[in-house]
């Protein structure tokens, strides 16, 4: 089990179809080619353009009024509509993500697009096949970089120009979070700015932190999102200015080229703790993770809550018998039905004030973007769509408890739906919902761990219907075997459900070019892109 390096919690114990490949069938490269590093994509690539190609057409101390909502009701509406329009012609654009090594470090310490020549050819080549557009990490540790409110645009500027050249659209994933616990590619790793690193040297409470006071400085802690510790202003607040002034740098684009705006809520982009943290080698599928709340800044809203509940005590520590990273279930009895359990009133309590919080900083940045998007919204020439992202914690979801979704922040049970809160946030805010799994089946996990991919997407799916929020969706491993990417059409197309609004592929790379993926890969971009 592990975290994804393309992002987000998804474990790798499905039993994945044995792909053989044999690329000395693949006919020469030519120079054009000689960027990549590896002789066998050059190889790859070339045949891409031999295979004949088919014609296809909360509330907090800010309160979040109503007022800065992204859209009056009716202008929402409207949007919404012409989105679902979209999605009933059950044409489902296909967005491919960057590859995570895109960027390195040049001789003066600025990020460069790596292999440039090489990703132009990759782009024609998918904007060929019929993908729609192209997913693209905007990291704060990239951008913000060296000092507050330095911002450094430049190698967007020249990345967006590249893909729009090739005709293809722009998902941007607005990235507050590091990834260097999660690449293992060394050039494709970013961290958090460096003037926040330094802070952090100082001030280990600004992450998460477990009941062993070990933290995770993949993402701030929720801790600190009031608390003006980053050169004076709060996390929201860096947060907002930098949405703020990535609107205002590519102001041209937003509506036309860039379509789709996710902002990111937490480690790996997703609204979530991280509970399960695998690159550090603490968590092994399939742990049901530990509860993240021991920093100082979280510990004293905790107390704060407690003394408001009139129960002092319940506010000196999280729960004592929620066991560690890798226990299961059985072993653990907070999570069991008896007494001191997660349905005691502590473990209500608890878990009330643990996924209200993810809850509340959910409601406070999506108001925020909502906000600072509306206007190119209300255009109804354009059809930008505001998007965030959760994980899919799907191992021990056949238990009563769901043990790893509650440490993880969703308090999904047997008898609580932990969804409903958060897609009434999203509703509230006009934004659509990225969720992933969506090339795993039931049958690839092991039934030992109760896992069920497929009925969580599906109580994911009734509860944004209800709600009225759109769906988007992605993959969690690269598959390319036939079994794998007819789950995600099948997905898409949830039978008696309107079609996902768009669905992002995992990534770029050279596999997606090796002649037997390629051949599976683009029959399945022309299947989801052409009406059904």
């Amino acid at each position: 089990m592990g975290v994804a390096e393309n992002g987000g919690v998804a474990c790798k114990c499905m039993r994945e179809k044995s792909l053989k490949f044999n690329s000395s069938s693949l006919s020469g490269g030519g120079g054009v080619f000689r960027y990549w590093e590896k002789r066998k994509f050059r190889k790859n690539l070339v045949n891409v353009f031999q295979i004949p190609l088919l014609r296809w057409e909360l509330s907090s101390s800010r309160s979040v009024a109503s007022s800065n909502r992204i859209l009056s009701l009716d202008a929402r509406e409207k949007s919404r509509s012409r989105l679902f329009a979209l999605s009933k012609h059950k044409r489902v654009p296909i967005f491919v993500m960057m590859p995570i090594d895109s960027f390195c470090t040049d001789t003066s310490g600025d990020m460069k697009i790596r292999k440039i020549k090489a990703l132009t050819v990759s782009l024609k080549a998918l904007k060929l096949a019929g993908v729609y557009g192209i997913a693209v990490e905007v990291w704060w540790g990239i951008v913000e970089r060296t000092s507050p409110f330095a911002y450094n645009w430049s190698l967007y500027e020249e990345l967006f120009k590249l893909i729009s050249d090739s005709g293809l659209k722009l998902h941007i994933a607005l990235s507050f979070h590091s990834n260097m616990h999660l690449s293992s590619a060394v050039q494709g790793r970013v961290s958090l700015p460096l003037w926040i690193v330094e802070i952090g040297r100082h001030n280990k409470d600004i992450y998460y932190q477990d009941q062993n006071g070990l933290s995770n400085d993949d993402y701030l802690t929720l801790g600190v999102d009031q608390h003006p510790l980053f050169c004076g202003r709060t996390a929201l607040q860096c947060y907002e200015d930098f949405m703020s002034n990535f609107v205002n740098k590519f102001e041209a684009l937003i509506g036309t080229l860039i379509e789709e705006v996710s902002v990111g809520l937490g480690p790996c982009g997703e609204l979530r703790y991280p509970a399960h943290p695998f690159g550090d080698g603490r968590w092994r599928f399939p742990g049901i993770g530990e509860f993240q709340c021991y920093d100082k800044y979280m510990m004293e809203d905790l107390k704060k809550a407690a003394y408001q509940e009139g129960k002092p005590q319940w506010g000196n520590t999280g729960p004592q018998n929620a066991g560690y990273y890798n226990s299961f279930p059985s072993e653990v009895p907070f999570f069991e039905e008896g007494h001191d359990s997660f349905l005691s009133d502590y473990g209500r309590f608890f878990l009330e004030w643990y996924s209200s919080k993810l809850i509340r900083h959910a409601d406070v940045i999506l108001a925020k973007a909502a906000s600072i998007l509306e206007k190119y919204q209300e255009n109804e020439q354009n059809t930008l769509l505001l998007v965030a992202k959760i994980g899919i914690i799907y191992w021990w979801y056949q238990t009563v408890s769901h043990p790893a979704e509650l440490t993880a922040g969703y308090y999904n049970t047997a008898v609580r739906d932990g969804y409903d809160p958060l897609a009434s946030v999203l509703s509230r805010h006009g934004a659509a919902l990225q969720i992933s799994c969506f090339e795993i089946r039931d049958t690839e996990t092991p039934e030992t761990y109760l896992c069920s991919p497929e009925r969580l997407l599906q109580q994911i799916r009734t509860v944004s219907k209800k709600k009225i929020i759109h769906l988007t969706g992605r993959n969690s491993y690269e598959r390319f075997d036939k079994a794998g990417l007819q789950q995600i059409h099948t997905n898409c197309y949830y039978p008696q459900e309107e079609a996902v609004r768009s669905f992002t592929y995992f990534r770029l790379d050279e596999k997606v070019f090796r002649v037997e993926n390629w051949n599976n890969f683009v029959p399945f971009v022309r299947k989801m892109s052409t009406d059904l």
